[in-house]
Order: C-alpha cells, then structure tokens, then sequence
C-alpha cells in the first residue's frame, strides 16, 4: 500500500544532485490566465445552442487579468468558462462600476427586473451629478432632523440621570443595611415602614385631590343646571305694526244696510237719572221774648 501524504521519497542508489541541471522556463507574455473554481454570478443562456445556466453553477474557470482594464484604478477581472451543454465559451467580467458581473460574449444574461439599467448606463458626469443630489437630499434631512435628535439627546441624558439616581439608592440602601446588620438594628424595616408610609400617604392626597376635583365638577354642573332654569329672558315691548287707517289718509266709509226696506230707527232718549233731592235741616226757633 502506498503511502498517502508522500512524506519520503526513494532516491537510487546511484543519484548523483551534480548531474541535475537548473533550467529557467520562459516568461509568459500577455496577461495572466490562472485556473480557478467558481460559480456562475447570475443566470444566462448560451447563444450556441441556448442552453440555461443558473446561477451558482460551478466551473472550473480561467481568470484572465488584463492590466490595462481598469475602472478609478480597480483591477478588471476576465472570465472564461465552457456551456455544460456544447462546451462554447462563455467569457464575463467584473463590474466595479455597478458593483456587478456584466456578460462580454458567448452568452445573454437572463431578465433582471431588479436591475436599474439606468444607473447603469450613466456616464461619470451623470453619477457625479445624482451623487450631488442624493448628499444635498440627505443634508437637508439631517438639518430636518436636528431638533429630534437633540431631543433624543435629552430623553437619553434624562434617562441616564434617573439610572444614576436609581443606582445611588440602591447602594445607600445596601449600606444601610449593612450598617444595620453590624450595629443590630433593622434598618431594613424602618426603610420598608418609612416607604409604606410615603406610599400611603400619597395615596390619601391622590384620593383626596380626585375627590375635591370630582365634587368640583359636580357643583359647576348643579350651578349651570340652576342657571338654565331661573333664567329670565328681558322683557321688551311688542313692536307696533302701521296701520293705515282710512281717515288719516282722508276717505270717509258710509256704511249701508244690508236690505233695502230696513227702516232707520230713531235713537232711544237717554234715561234721566233722578234727582236725589238734598234734605235741609230746619234750624230750631230761639225765643227772645222771654227775657
């Protein structure tokens, strides 16, 4: 059985190293072809004999690196593999532009919907006018957005003080405990006591607060009740209607009778009243003969 790893190796007996000679191959020209494994970036159909290839399909590439194909100084790299189908090449590249593959011959890149051919296609002036416009949208944002950041800023100052003040009760509280462990006194109850204590007279207030609220709104709402009812609207006097009577505009009516043979009766004399005749008292005779 062989060995696996091939750690030693036989040399004969009558190996000489001198007789060994050191040759330099020569230098390859043109660029670099090396061969590596990889998988498909994207689906494609070959146009030989259109076969599908789906992506992440793997082939034992050749990656070409042509020096002279660069983007803002970033190496462009070639790829050449073969259809699983009718063995035709099939060569794409990288994209630094879009930060994507983009087919070079052999076969078509399947529809994309996803893909927005438009920033794909612009030229350097266009995408360095969109940049432009994309940062002056987000600067314009940020201005936007100042005043709620720095009110998050004070909602997280606030939050940190009251962590702060939290912390420093519970460590004056276990010191207290402490304290009351060594000197024999439960300090534990009397903060407990103490803190009953606070919460129910909080409490008190709170019902009491809600009770006078509550009866406040009671007598408002009796006082508009007596107020609706006692109200009394003002008096004020009925307005005269003008009348045009036919003698202010000088037209004398004559009334007629209703039948033609009715005889005018003659007015009744009015009663006397009679005369209360005034009774005289008669004054009594006074004699001056007797003297």
């Amino acid at each position: 059985m062989s060995e696996r790893k091939v750690l030693q190796k036989y040399y004969p007996p009558n190996f000489d190293p001198r007789d060994l000679e050191r040759g330099r191959g020569h230098k390859q020209t043109g660029p670099r072809i090396q061969t590596i494994r990889l998988m498909a970036p994207f689906s494609m159909r070959c146009t030989t004999c259109g076969e599908f290839v789906s992506k992440g399909r793997k082939f034992n590439a050749k990656k070409e690196t042509n020096f002279e194909e660069r983007y803002l100084s970033i190496q462009v790299y070639f790829f050449h593999i073969k259809c699983t189908r009718c063995s035709a090449e099939i060569t794409f590249r990288t994209d630094p532009k879009n930060c994507d593959y983009a087919m070079v011959k052999g076969a078509v890149r399947n529809m994309e919907p996803w893909r927005n051919r438009i920033t794909e296609e612009e030229t350097m002036e266009q995408r360095l006018g969109r940049l432009e416009l994309e940062e002056a949208e987000e600067a314009g944002e940020e201005e936007k957005n100042a005043m709620a950041d720095l009110e998050a800023k004070n909602a997280d100052a606030r939050r940190e003080m009251a962590v702060a003040d939290a912390l420093d009760e519970t460590r004056h509280r276990n010191a207290r405990i402490d304290r009351s462990e060594k000197e024999g006194v439960d300090y534990a109850d009397m903060i407990v006591r103490a803190e009953e204590e606070e919460r129910a007279r909080q409490d008190r207030e709170d019902t009491e607060t809600a009770r006078q609220a509550f009866r406040r709104k009671r007598l408002a709402a009796a006082q508009e009740k007596l107020e609706k009812r006692w109200t009394v609207e003002p008096w004020q006097p009925a307005a005269k209607k003008k009348v045009n009577s036919p003698a202010r505009l000088g037209i004398k009516i004559v009334k007629e009778p209703l039948v033609d043979h009715a005889v005018k009766k003659k007015p009744l004399a009015a009663k006397k009243k009679p005369v209360k005749e005034k009774l005289v008292k008669e004054k009594p005779l006074v004699d001056y003969t007797s003297d």
